[in-house]
């Protein structure tokens, strides 16, 4: 009775020794095994394991991948601006040995090695990059967490630029940037269709002259537009050809005005009938001339004699010297 007793007790403590050995590992998870503190160069995988009880204990490592966020850091630009950048990664435990013995935390020691470098991006760049040129920035950051990571058995999957929050002064004055730069774009863009509807506008006329029927279709589907109009207005068309014929007119009257000055002084009549041009410098006389003898009265019934004497003396009389002469001094005919 007392040897049942004895073999009932050794065999449920021989029970809880096994169980106690026996481990669970889970299928996110990888497990190391320690024998007497050495690392067993074999990983648990996924399943029923046994541990030899008091000799053997394991150690689990998740091999999921881990979302981390970068706690924001400040720092001054490559251009002297300073700004507060926060990110976030993404990485997993590539080596689960590695990672359970070459570093003792795995996670804060990533954490500090993303800090460092999201500090040394944002020292390296411009304020331009930070926000325009996160693809490249992102994949540089990830080189740079990467490097040191792997000798810790972590593999980074990839480092995403969150937020680039700016001063309130540098805000407003990429604000006021960006405003700019539109007002340019869509004068360009005002600019173009501008030229574009010349050119359509330079084709039309080329098409239209050549064909006049046109021209005189869009007049009336002009008038027919204004007219469908509520207003007042009464529009009458004027055919094209009378404008053309009153410009001709207008240019032909201006060249005839420009001429006339020209030839004005410049013909005398004869009695003959006859006409004589004469040299400018004479014009004033011959004009004195004529008044004088549109002045006299005219006398007849007289005879010859007072016909004679009434007749105008001639331009030589009157003081005006003939160029075909010499000129004599009023010496000389005295003593003549």
């Amino acid at each position: 009775m007392d040897i049942n007793i004895v073999l009932v007790v050794i065999g449920f403590l021989l029970f809880l020794l096994a169980v106690s050995g026996v481990r669970v590992v889970n299928q996110v998870e990888r497990g190391i095994v320690f024998r007497f503190g050495r690392a067993q160069p074999h990983i648990r995988q996924p399943g029923l394991r046994f541990l030899i009880p008091g000799v053997e204990h394991m150690k689990k490592v998740n091999v999921q991948i881990v979302t981390m966020p970068i706690p924001t850091q400040e720092g001054i630009t490559r251009d002297n601006v300073s700004v507060r950048v926060d990110a976030v990664a993404y990485f997993r435990v590539q080596d689960p040995m590695r990672a359970a013995i070459e570093v003792q935390n795995y996670l804060f020691a990533v954490e500090q090695v993303a800090q460092t470098s999201l500090r040394s991006i944002i020292g390296k760049s411009e304020l331009d990059d930070l926000l325009t040129n996160r693809e490249e920035l992102n994949k540089g950051l990830a080189l740079m967490i990467d490097s040191p990571a792997l000798g810790w058995g972590i593999h980074i999957d990839r480092v995403e630029i969150k937020d680039v929050q700016l001063p309130e002064a540098m805000k407003r004055s990429i604000a006021r940037q960006a405003e700019a730069e539109r007002e340019r774009r869509s004068r360009v863009i005002v600019a173009d269709g501008e030229l574009r509807a010349a050119h359509k506008l330079a084709d039309a006329s080329g098409i239209m002259s050549q064909t006049p029927g046109a021209l005189q279709l869009r007049l009336l589907q002009t008038v027919v537009e204004v007219a469908a109009e509520k207003n007042s207005t009464l529009i009458m068309p004027l055919p094209v050809e009378l404008l053309r014929f009153f410009d001709r007119a207008a240019q032909a009257g201006t060249r005839e005005q420009t001429a006339e000055p020209a030839t004005a002084g410049a013909e005398r009549i004869q009695p003959d009938g006859e006409q004589q041009v004469q040299p400018q410098g004479e014009q004033p006389a011959l004009t004195e001339h004529r008044l004088a003898e549109e002045e006299q009265p005219a006398v007849t019934g007289l005879g010859a004699a007072q016909d004679e004497a009434a007749r105008p003396a001639p331009l030589t009389d009157v003081g005006v010297p003939d160029p075909r002469k010499p000129h004599r001094s009023g010496s000389a005919k005295r003593a003549e």
